[in-house]
């Protein structure tokens, strides 16, 4: 999944929704509350660390976060 134009929060709340997971199932997996989880896919999913979100995907996912910054 790329960057685009698209927030970190929406593409966590795309993810969940490709995984048919809900908010309280991925908390679950991660180790957050259900409302953390609201509060990332919303108004804070952009100020997200990259090691927590490093976490989510990893172990809510089972995927890999790939960053490329190009010149």
């Amino acid at each position: 999944m790329e960057i685009s134009d698209k927030s970190v929060g929406q593409m966590l709340k795309e993810a969940r929704e490709q995984s048919r997971l809900t908010q309280e199932q991925l908390a679950q997996k991660v180790g957050k509350k259900r409302s953390y989880i609201s509060k990332l896919e919303t108004e804070y999913g952009n100020n997200i660390k990259l090691q927590t979100l490093k976490e989510i995907v990893e172990k809510g996912f089972q995927g890999k976060i790939k960053i490329n910054i190009e010149l």
